[in-house]
């Protein structure tokens, strides 16, 4: 089987694709919501990293090669130029739903900017309907992600960035009412919440910016600490960051034995591309192996990846 190139996507026009979303579309193929960061903006300050879109890309070989089909139209409900970052893109029934960072203009500092998740729906990945801002925590949130509760209904799980940069959640029966907010993650400061099901467990991975941490769960509420992955240097080519910001889609391996695929994105390290005034700026999106093994995540970034996701479960 052909093994899937490192780094795996990047971004042809604005060289900076993060926090990448992976779900199959209506029509068989593959689609790949990110954070089109501009790493050529020639203003100062993090000018870069705000006034994004939500790019797009999409596989109709299970994943191995990616093209770009432009950015996610309709998403922002003002006028003028805005942020948007951080998709979670989810399907429940004959329903898509997406889940942004939504930040006011384009701010040249990191701090002191109100954050809201939105939320929108599809019926085709392309077409999408302005639901409203989710009620959580505070006006600094960012960083959803949804999975299905073993009970029926959905989870939410997202950054507070006003409450030490923890993980909150909250629940929902029809992706329209939602519970009061309670924090699941405490601890030292993270982001990026995802969460899957992968053999015994259910597992939630969340950005220290020195490696994915690693919980484990069997009912999605109560969580153990269960290490950190992603956290040395990679060999592969371009791979050599730690790992940030990641999704993940569970399928089988060409054993049939069954495995996680992890995508996320690292920084360069160096290197120099035109017009680019700072190589830390370009970013790459790379995909590895998960393995379950015992109480404890295995990934080998090195290893080659025998990608395909017509082969999910």
């Amino acid at each position: 089987m052909t093994r899937a190139p490192s780094p795996l996507y990047t971004d042809p026009v604005h060289l900076a694709p993060t926090d990448p979303a992976v779900i199959a579309g209506p029509d068989g193929t593959w689609w790949m919501f990110y954070t089109q960061r501009r790493a050529r903006e020639p203003d100062g300050g993090t000018r870069w990293v705000h006034g994004t879109d939500i790019g797009v890309a999409r596989s109709s070989d299970g994943g191995l090669t990616w093209t770009y089909d432009g950015v996610v139209a309709g998403l922002d409900p003002h006028p003028g130029r805005n942020t948007l970052w951080a998709p979670e893109v989810i399907r429940a029934g004959d329903r898509f739903h997406m889940f942004t960072s939504y930040i006011p203009g384009v701010p040249d500092r990191w701090e002191g900017h109100p954050r809201s998740i939105l939320h929108h729906s599809s019926s085709d990945l392309v077409a999408w309907q302005y639901d409203g801002v989710l009620p959580l925590s505070s006006d600094r949130v960012i960083d959803a992600c949804a999975h299905e509760l073993p009970g029926g209904g959905w989870r939410l799980w997202y950054k507070d960035e006003a409450h030490g940069s923890t993980t909150w959640s909250v629940d929902s029966t029809d992706l329209t009412e939602w519970s009061a907010p309670v924090e699941v993650i405490g601890g030292a400061p993270h982001e990026g919440p995802n969460v899957f099901r992968l053999g015994e467990y259910y597992w939630m991975i969340t950005d220290e910016w020195r490696g994915q941490a690693v919980y484990r769960s069997t009912d999605l509420t109560t969580w153990e600490p269960a290490g950190r992955i992603l956290d040395e240097p990679g060999s592969r080519s371009l791979d050599r960051g730690v790992g940030h910001h990641a999704d993940v889609v569970v399928g089988r391996d060409e054993d049939g034995l069954e495995v996680g695929w992890i995508f996320y994105f690292t920084h360069r390290i160096s290197g120099s591309v035109d017009n680019v005034v700072d190589p830390r700026r370009l970013t790459d999106i790379h995909v590895a192996v998960l393995r379950a093994d015992g109480e404890r995540l295995g990934c080998d970034r090195d290893a080659p990846v025998a990608l395909d996701l017509r082969r999910t479960v």
